[in-house]
């Protein structure tokens, strides 16, 4: 018998609750038998030091067995179930219909595993069980004077089969008037309590089945998005380095996605064998819908800049490709510039994006506040301008998205671009890639423990000298 997992797991912890009751129900039947021991009670002592061990060591066996227990799962509630039954039928037996609300408790702890089966299974348990109390009540146990309908006390089994027989010969049939007067209304009651909690076992069983079937849903999709995250990753350059054949400049990039998926992305390559196109970009918005017009944009920006068009041309020609049919209203910023290896010239174009920082050969990183023009699939017709910059030897250029600057600790302060560009000059002459990682190193120390909420994309290029050429 095969369970789904988080069935399972309500069973495992339903045979846990099952047992710590019938351990409450063990201290109750030890304190009746001390109070009885006492003299509280007007019970035999005799059956009192006979039934009570046997109920409480019938209590008691699930527990032990929860731990001992090397059958199947599904077996062990109803060999827990059988134990409580048990242990309430010998008690009952011995103390008549005294104990007769304890015959709800199965039938209430059954409810608790939601398999209607097994609560079918402990009605008719309590039923057969209390039954056979009540008759074994009526040889051995606690004389009843309203059962008997006699005052007279008669114990042994001998003395009580004759009073039977009498009380018979007299037109009191005892066994079937406690049958129909005791036994029936009690057990019609039990149905009820039955009926009542089949139906919550019921709901609550529909209400499993819904989380479950949501618990595989959200597995599916974690398992898609684990894929797609992997799809996303591998579009963008992630061998480094990237041109070992050309030792003219070092580029190093990185992205880290605040979900499964995101929308920055980066990209480099080569238009021709003396210009390098570099693009850094942020989609609006997260998740799935972000990664698919982050896939898009990246796509006809490559193929545009491929064609060897200017970066102005460029964001043009893409941003009215991007406005067709843009019924989502995303949109995304980009910086996009051709680096022209021989010269270390940068011809740019920044469609609303970050300003990037730039460090000269023995100097610091600074901020360099370009032309900004309107976000790429905002409107059409737009128009963005573009200009150069000069990249000498040991020349660095950074570029990042906005995730950097507006990380947030958990006092919701922002990193900023005053921290960034303390944490660019911490150290002189490093690499690229030492770059990128010292920068996140620092995001993440400010952080701390706070939750990323946006996608954290960098990129540097650094010109190299010449050969014979001093920095």
């Amino acid at each position: 018998m095969e369970q789904r997992d988080i069935f399972r797991r309500n069973e495992v912890d339903a045979n846990r609750y099952a047992a710590l009751c019938m351990r409450v129900a063990a201290v109750v039947a030890v304190l009746m038998w001390i109070l009885n021991l006492l003299g509280f009670f007007i019970v035999d002592p005799m059956l009192m030091n006979l039934a009570m061990p046997a109920g409480i060591v019938l209590f008691l066996l699930p527990t032990v067995l929860l731990r001992a227990w090397r059958g199947p799962d599904w077996l062990l509630k109803y060999v827990s179930m059988g134990c409580f039954l048990l242990g309430i039928g010998i008690l009952s037996g011995a103390l008549t219909i005294q104990l007769v609300l304890a015959w709800a408790c199965p039938i209430v702890l059954s409810c608790h595993y939601y398999a209607p089966r097994f609560t079918r299974f402990t009605l008719l348990g309590v039923i057969v069980c209390m039954l056979l109390a009540v008759y074994l009540g009526l040889l051995f146990g606690v004389w009843d004077a309203n059962m008997m309908h006699s005052s007279q006390e008669i114990s042994g089994l001998t003395g009580r089969l004759a009073f039977l027989r009498a009380a018979a010969a007299a037109g009191d049939n005892i066994p079937l008037r406690v049958f129909n007067f005791y036994y029936l209304p009690r057990a019609a009651i039990l149905v009820v309590i039955y009926l009542i909690g089949l139906t919550l076992s019921r709901r609550t069983h529909g209400l499993l089945q819904q989380q479950e079937a949501d618990s595989r849903e959200k597995e599916r999709i974690g398992a898609e998005l684990h894929v797609a995250t992997q799809i996303q990753a591998d579009m963008l350059p992630r061998i480094f380095p990237a041109f070992p054949e050309r030792p003219e400049f070092d580029i190093y990039a990185s992205m880290t996605p605040a979900r499964e998926v995101g929308g920055d992305f980066y990209d480099f390559f080569l238009v021709d064998d003396d210009h390098l196109a570099i693009v850094i970009a942020d989609v609006s918005g997260k998740g799935v819908p972000a990664a698919l017009f982050m896939v898009i944009a990246k796509t006809l920006l490559k193929n545009a800049a491929q064609t060897g068009l200017s970066p102005k041309t460029v964001l043009e020609r893409v941003n009215d490709q991007l406005c067709e049919n843009n019924e989502a209203e995303m949109f995304v910023t980009v910086w996009l510039g051709i680096y022209e290896i021989s010269t270390g010239k940068l011809t740019a174009a920044n469609a609303g994006h970050e300003y990037p920082a730039i460090r000269r050969s023995n100097g610091n990183f600074e901020l360099f506040r370009d032309p900004h023009g309107f976000v790429l699939a905002g409107m059409e017709n737009v128009r963005y301008r573009e200009y150069t910059l000069e990249l000498g030897a040991g020349d660095t250029l950074f570029v990042y998205t906005d995730g950097v600057t507006e990380a947030t600790d958990a006092a919701n302060t922002l990193y900023g671009t005053d921290r960034m560009l303390e944490a660019l000059n911490r150290g002189q002459d490093r690499t690229p890639e030492e770059l990128l990682r010292a920068v996140k190193r620092d995001i993440d120390l400010f952080v701390g423990g706070a939750p990323q909420f946006d996608d954290i994309t960098m990129l540097a290029i650094q010109r190299k000298p010449d050969r014979g050429e001093c920095v």
